[in-house]
């Protein structure tokens, strides 16, 4: 079982104290944040540890989805830089949140869905030149989000041919049960616990969700990819850690 660990919990100005915290953890894999204040990232600095990275792209004022093109092409762009990032650091995965519908947007969500669609190609198809794959993260409820049903999610990356990043927390607000969470586009997993009503990045174990049944679901279904723990704080991570290896 590969398990790794989100910057979000760690995500300040301190990075290579962060990192040396996640080393002296024996940690294996990182996923990277690229936000404020991360959003420039020294290469060297992340390659002078022996971490697997992925990279989870910015979300701070971007929108794929957006029906303004300068939006859409500057939110793109960055996704961009996330996949320039991974490919310096020989990793695969860029998770990417599919965008949202603002409140004038709504009358016209056909055409927020085919902008989203649109974006999603450009993206994969400049992952694929560097040999990097996006996968599109389903969202939590919250108003305006796009693809908080997984199954509409899954249908969209399948007929794309784009993976998906389940999140286990958002699924649970969505009303998916542990045994309701595989599908086949899923190349990448981020975990975090809940009570099943707001999305909380809650440690593992301080939640509602059975994750044991979550990952024998996945083991089942000869799913091999990574683990992320995306969760709030350093505490949150080794309270975390600490409840797999108890699974």
């Amino acid at each position: 079982m590969k398990i790794g660990v989100s910057t979000l919990a760690i995500n300040n100005n301190e990075l290579y104290e962060n990192l040396k915290f996640l080393e002296e953890l024996d940690i294996d894999y990182v996923e990277i944040l690229q936000e404020y204040p991360n959003s420039n990232i020294d290469v060297d600095l992340l390659n002078s540890f022996n971490f697997h990275y992925t990279i989870h792209s910015p979300i701070i004022d971007l929108n794929i989805a957006s029906l303004n093109k300068s939006i859409q092409m500057a939110s793109i762009n960055e996704v961009g830089k996330s996949i320039d990032l991974a490919n310096s650091l020989d990793s695969n995965i860029v998770v990417v949140h599919p965008g949202s519908v603002p409140f004038l947007a709504r009358g016209y969500i056909d055409k927020v869905l085919v902008k989203c669609r649109e974006s999603l190609i450009t993206c994969e198809n400049y992952a694929k030149d560097l040999g990097v794959n996006i996968a599109v993260e389903n969202m939590p409820n919250i108003d305006d989000f796009l693809y908080k049903d997984i199954n509409e999610l899954n249908k969209l990356l399948i007929n794309l041919d784009i993976g998906m990043t389940l999140d286990v927390g958002h699924a649970g607000v969505n009303g998916f049960l542990e045994n309701d969470m595989y599908f086949d586009s899923i190349k990448h997993v981020h975990l975090s616990d809940n009570n099943h009503d707001h999305d909380m990045h809650y440690a593992l174990g301080e939640g509602s969700i059975d994750f044991k049944a979550v990952i024998k679901n996945f083991e089942e279904n000869n799913y091999d990819g990574i683990y992320v723990i995306e969760v709030n704080d350093k505490e949150s991570v080794l309270k975390s850690l600490e409840y797999l290896e108890k699974l």
